[in-house]
């Protein structure tokens, strides 16, 4: 953690306002809402991994207050819980170091905070976020049901013939119960781990960030233990009621980390190759135009999982850096 200093303070503070306002006007574009709720993480990165934990606490703390005097605490508690905590927690995990000497590397170096945990720590961090704003607005199998009712009302409102079976209805409902929180959660993910990697680019880019730059393609797992996680999400997404849905959320956040993974070890196994550009294009454009063949990547990460340790040499100047 870098000392708190005036420069810290002031960017916590401009930080949290800011990540507020991104809030807010979430409100009023719904088109963009969900980009704009993700992009106030931004903020909060930035100042976390540009000026320690002090100013990303600061921010999260004017975050919230801001979010509270514009608009009601309800909402307050929504971004804080679901935006800026893991926000602030993801910068505080990127900035974790140790004496490399301690894990049986070289004694000038330092080890960095894996990648892959804090892959795991994100899909944790969001999972509980969406149960503790689920609590929040009463999310369960009838909300759902009645969002279903709305889209058959819209339907038959444009098509008149439209007119499903009480049976289909009510499989649908079952379905979308699970689907909506699985989706919710794995777009979440990925927004926040897109977030956190445009924030580390900025503050490299300004000189301000102590992590080095990680070679994503061959870094980019998550931990080995994240598939029992997975697994048990998955056995109960099929008991039914409340733990089906957190069962569902889990699969998607925990799946959510294994696509990304699984894209990373694309790219690490495609370097070199003539055709790797193409191999890529296809694979990304599939997965948006069909979905299925995400489960293809998914896969792949669920078959890559490992731990890499980014090291910094521990140099007059490193030193200079870690104790400022």
């Amino acid at each position: 953690m870098k000392n708190l200093t005036p420069a810290s303070i002031a960017t916590g503070l401009v930080a949290g306002v800011t990540a507020a306002l991104l809030s807010l006007s979430a409100n009023a574009q719904s088109s963009l809402a969900i980009v704009l709720y993700a992009a106030s993480a931004l903020p909060i990165l930035i100042a976390g991994l540009g000026w320690g934990n002090a100013s990303a606490f600061i921010a999260v703390v004017a975050g919230g207050v801001t979010a509270s005097a514009l608009v009601s605490s309800h909402f307050a508690a929504l971004i804080v819980i679901i935006t800026l905590i893991p926000a602030g927690w993801l910068s505080n995990l990127a900035n974790l170091a140790r004496p490399a000497s301690e894990l049986g590397g070289p004694e000038d170096a330092l080890a960095w905070y894996p990648l892959s945990n804090i892959l795991a720590h994100l899909a944790v961090m969001v999972t509980l976020g969406m149960i503790a704003v689920g609590a929040i607005v009463g999310y369960d199998s009838e909300m759902a049901g009645k969002l279903v009712d709305i889209v058959i009302e819209t339907l038959k409102a444009q098509e008149p013939l439209y007119n499903p079976d009480t049976a289909a209805v009510a499989q649908m409902k079952s379905i979308f119960a699970l689907a909506l929180p699985l989706v919710q959660g794995a777009l979440w993910v990925f927004l926040l781990f897109a977030a956190y990697y445009v924030a580390s680019f900025i503050v490299r880019l300004s000189g301000k960030g102590l992590r080095p730059r990680e070679d994503m393609p061959s870094t980019l797992r998550m931990h080995r233990n994240a598939i029992f996680i997975f697994l048990a999400g998955l056995v109960l997404s099929f008991v039914g009621g409340v733990p089906a849905i957190i069962g569902a959320l889990v699969c998607g956040t925990f799946g959510a980390g294994f696509v990304l993974a699984g894209f990373a070890s694309l790219h690490f196994r495609t370097r070199g190759k003539p055709w790797r550009l193409i191999a890529l294009w296809f694979a990304y454009l599939s997965v948006l135009l069909f979905t299925i063949p995400v489960f293809a990547i998914l896969v792949l990460g669920l078959m890559d999982t490992r731990r890499t340790i980014a090291l910094t040499p521990t140099g007059p100047a490193s030193q200079k850096n870690q104790n400022t």
